[in-house]
């Protein structure tokens, strides 16, 4: 166990040297190499998770700087980073490609793990409301937080029941419910049955009833 502890904290203290800034030459490399292998962008250059889930609204994973400039050139104007803004690599990366190709660039911090309190969601319903579309969302791999974001896009901007909108996490998109990120499938899962029984809209929901530390509690006594 020992070793394996060892192991870990040498792979912390690598991440952390190359999960760098950009301000200089050297610091550009080492962050290159931080996305590339430490934030799996090696993957994401094959593998993107894009999909449309509603006029002008798209879904992806973390998108390289080629992709990015591919989307301006199909039109999409406006970036939501699920993932939040940050000292770390990836964001600053991101906003660097963004600044440079006049993308306009939007960050909510979701948890694919646990949930998040309720003015963060708030937030992220106020993006729905108000960014210029075409407008894509992504988080890390494009399958939990993003999945969960397009649910409640759907429900709250689409009118889309919750039925429909739940499909957002499943396997097609790389969603597996488990023990950890399952948490999200309970949140909707907890609104549709309140929603069967008051008809309450999940944006009404959001506003008078969750509460992030009592459906976590809800959720690891299951």
């Amino acid at each position: 166990m020992r070793v394996f502890q060892l192991i870990k904290e040498w792979e912390a203290r690598m991440q952390s040297w190359y999960n760098t800034d950009l301000s200089t030459p050297e610091n550009r490399r080492r962050n290159r190499i931080y996305n590339l292998w430490f934030d799996h962008e090696i993957i994401r250059t094959v593998w993107t998770n894009f999909h449309e889930i509603a006029t002008e609204v798209y879904r992806s994973n973390q998108p390289t700087r080629a992709r990015l400039a591919k989307l301006k050139s199909q039109g999409i104007t406006t970036v939501l980073n699920l993932r939040g803004a940050g000292p770390t690599g990836h964001y600053l990366a991101e906003k660097a490609y963004c600044d440079e190709l006049g993308l306009a660039l939007y960050t909510v911090c979701l948890n694919a793990r646990g949930l998040v309190r309720r003015a963060l969601i708030q937030d992220l319903i106020h993006h729905f409301h108000t960014l210029d579309k075409p407008f894509v969302m992504h988080c890390k791999s494009g399958a939990d937080r993003a999945g969960f974001a397009s649910a409640i896009y759907l429900m709250v901007i689409e009118g889309r029941p919750v039925s429909e909108a739940k499909k957002q996490l499943s396997w097609r998109y790389g969603h597996i419910r488990n023990r950890h990120v399952g948490i999200l499938d309970y949140v909707l899962d907890v609104y549709e049955k309140r929603q069967s029984e008051t008809g309450i809209a999940f944006e009404d929901w959001i506003a008078t009833e969750y509460d992030h530390i009592s459906l976590t509690e809800g959720f690891r006594a299951r």
